[in-house]
């Protein structure tokens, strides 16, 4: 019977939780010191003796935390924000602002054009639930991405 018992139980699975952080963002307290910040051969590991190695775990106030960029106050986001971010990427790809990676102008007309679209296609599906303002402001910001687009297409 006991080996009965115990064909069962191997034939199941276990199920365990490898999750290196807690739902609040935390590092687990078993993952503290060992890949607590970052990896192995980068210069920051290099300079910072305890980082990375499980032998000379770093000190518990300097342990790695993902969402540790958005503490503190971060702005809100409205509508507007939103928008303004959508219009912002557009005027990137129509390079009249320089691309925040290579801080250089580029136009991608397919890109504004699809980020034109959705901001379209925002001001279609919010009609009459917008505040005055929120509409004056759509309305003025896709007049002039697609002014600009225009512009920028038959060159």
């Amino acid at each position: 019977m006991d080996s009965e018992e115990e064909k069962e139980q191997t034939k199941g699975f276990k199920v365990e939780d490898r999750r290196r952080f807690s739902a609040e963002g935390e590092l687990k307290p078993e993952h503290r010191g060992r890949e607590a910040a970052t990896p192995p051969g980068t210069a920051e590991a290099a300079e910072s003796p305890g980082r990375g190695d499980p032998s000379n775990p770093a000190p518990a106030d300097q342990t790695f935390s993902p969402f540790s960029q958005y503490q503190g106050a971060a702005p809100e986001i409205t509508f507007g924000t939103f928008v303004v971010g959508l219009s912002t990427q557009a005027l990137v790809h129509l390079g009249e602002l320089p691309d925040p990676h290579t801080n250089q102008p580029a136009t991608d007309l397919q890109a504004a054009q699809q980020l034109i679209d959705i901001i379209a296609m925002l001001e279609d599906k919010t009609r009459g639930n917008l505040e005055r303002d929120e509409q004056t402001m759509l309305e003025a910001i896709l007049f002039e991405l697609r002014m600009k687009y225009v512009e920028r297409a038959r060159h």
